[in-house]
Parts: structure tokens; sequence; C-alpha cells
């Protein structure tokens, strides 16, 4: 539901980026603060975060790996017990979407 801290390596993927060229790909290394992070948590996270250096410029995008925390990563995390979240391939985008329904309660 929210997260602040700090980090010292992020991989991020633009907003440009498609299933075909991924080469709007940015590897970020020094100090920025976590001034947003925001997803899903599961088998498959989904999750975009932005960042500002020393000077407040703020670069953010889908978080791909290399997330290092540098002093510390507050989270707070929040559950929807009666959803299930799924990825389903969309043609149009060529990216796995997300897909919320309820969650079966038979045993």
């Amino acid at each position: 539901m929210t997260c602040v801290g700090s980090v010292t390596k992020a991989t991020l993927r633009l907003a440009n980026a498609s299933a075909t060229n991924t080469n709007e790909v940015i590897h970020l290394s020094g100090r920025y603060e976590i001034v947003s992070l925001v997803g899903t948590l599961n088998r498959d996270a989904h999750l975009h975060i932005s960042l500002s250096d020393a000077e407040g410029r703020t670069i953010g995008g889908h978080v791909l790996g290399d997330l290092e925390v540098f002093t510390t990563a507050e989270v707070v995390i929040g559950e929807a017990a009666d959803l299930l979240f799924i990825r389903e391939m969309d043609d149009q985008t060529g990216f796995p979407e997300l897909v919320v329904g309820p969650r079966s309660t038979t045993k």
C-alpha cells in the first residue's frame, strides 16, 4: 500500500518499451530516495517505482530487478483475501495483463 526508503541500484523498464522493443531499460546506480512504490505481489510480482536523486530529479518505471536497498525500505502491504490476481496474455499489448476475479471458496 505504501513504501518509503532508499536504494543504491535499480533496473527499470521505461514507458516507451514494448514486448518486442525492450531497449527502453535503464540501470541506475547511486543513492536514490523511494518516493513511490506500487503494484501487486503474487507469484508474478508487478511493481512500479519512482525514485528521486540528490537534486530532486525523479525517474520511474517498471521494476525489472536489481532493486538494492540502501538504508531501509519500509513497506506496508495490504491483502485482498477475497480476490484472485492472475495474469493473462493480451494480444493487443503483447504483455501479460492483470485479471482480478473472486477467489474460489470451495475446498
